[in-house]
């Protein structure tokens, strides 16, 4: 016991408590199975809700697709109800004119020769180009480990090539006068073709322009088809040689259906690329001669830039979109119906 001047005794904090005498506090007790609660984080801000996160980290592409394709789509969509010709777009005028600019492209015979020529156009070259890049992707499954190397650096440097460069090669493999297919033709004993124009007529423009398209896009869908064969397993052919399988009911029985959902995307996308293929048929020979080689995008650039029709080929643009989406409904439905199944 201490005692003060006061005359007050106080016990010291550190002792002891005896027996019987007043108890400290004890800690409030747990109830018997309830979980143990989590320590309080220190130093963090409060977390977001967890719901929240995905569509924060999806807003700035969102953001950037609406600025940069949902605006003009729809400044497009707008402008082609409206009648902007040279002298509207001089005088900064914009009258409403209704559905008379899908009215006229629908009763022209223009129009719809254009449109037959692109669904022509793009129905060939996505066939040669499908056919072509899976026998290079099945040739490069067999090719060895150089031969493989060499080849498909080719594919990449062929498909790496700008459009407008590829497309002056084969303005010079082709030209009237210095050009290596009428040397060609001459050499292989060919009569007629010195100072041969290949781009007389649509038709021989639109087969240029063919060759042009297929060989820029060949490489794209035969490496996809190297990359797909590789996750085929090797005891699929063991077994199909085994039942006495040849190589071209191996494919249908064994690689494509492994490879239908690469079959289908791919289809999709390149239809999607050729169709809307603009700069190897403006470059080559500005939809010509006499607009007999224009497809839709080109019908319309020149609706737009050289006939002064603004408003016209917004509605040529839109008509395109529409044609090019009921077209892709289909595979749309491949595909979903594809993911069902698996």
């Amino acid at each position: 016991m201490t005692v003060h001047s006061q005359g007050a005794a106080t016990a010291p904090q550190d002792a002891p408590h005896e027996p019987g005498g007043p108890k400290a506090p004890q800690p409030p007790q747990r109830p018997a199975g309830a979980p143990e609660e989590a320590p309080a984080p220190r130093g963090r801000r409060a977390a977001l809700p967890s719901g929240w996160l995905p569509y924060l980290l999806v807003a700035p592409a969102v953001l950037s697709m609406a600025v940069l394709l949902l605006y003009p789509l729809a400044k497009n969509v707008i402008l082609s109800f409206q009648k902007v010709d040279k002298i509207e777009f001089i005088q900064r005028r914009a009258p409403f004119h209704g559905v008379e600019n899908y009215t006229q492209l629908l009763g022209d015979a223009q129009f719809w020769t254009v449109v037959l020529r692109s669904f022509l156009f793009t129905a060939a070259n996505v066939a040669v180009i499908m056919v072509v890049g899976s026998l290079i992707g099945l040739l490069l499954n067999r090719l060895g480990k150089w031969m493989r190397l060499v080849l498909s650096m080719a594919l990449v440097m062929a498909w790496a090539m700008p459009i407008v460069a590829s497309v002056t090669v084969f303005q010079w493999l082709f030209d009237e006068q210095f050009g290596v297919m009428n040397w060609l033709m001459r050499t292989l004993g060919f009569a007629g073709y010195e100072q041969h124009n290949w781009f007389e007529s649509g038709l021989s423009t639109l087969v240029i322009i063919t060759v042009l398209v297929v060989w820029g896009s060949v490489p794209f869908v035969a490496l996809n088809m190297y990359a797909g064969l590789t996750t085929v397993g090797g005891e699929l052919y063991e077994a199909a040689r085994m039942d006495g399988a040849n190589g071209w009911q191996t494919f249908w029985q064994v690689v494509f259906p492994n490879l239908k959902p690469f079959f289908l995307v791919t289809t999709f996308l390149e239809v999607i690329w050729v169709f809307k293929a603009f700069t190897q048929v403006y470059a080559m020979n500005r939809g010509g001669p006499d607009r007999a080689s224009e497809t839709l995008p080109v019908f319309a650039f020149v609706e737009g830039q050289s006939q002064g029709h603004y408003a016209l080929a917004a509605a040529v643009s839109v008509l395109t979109i529409v044609m090019l989406v009921v077209v892709m409904s289909f595979y749309f439905r491949l595909i979903l119906k594809q993911e069902e199944e698996q």
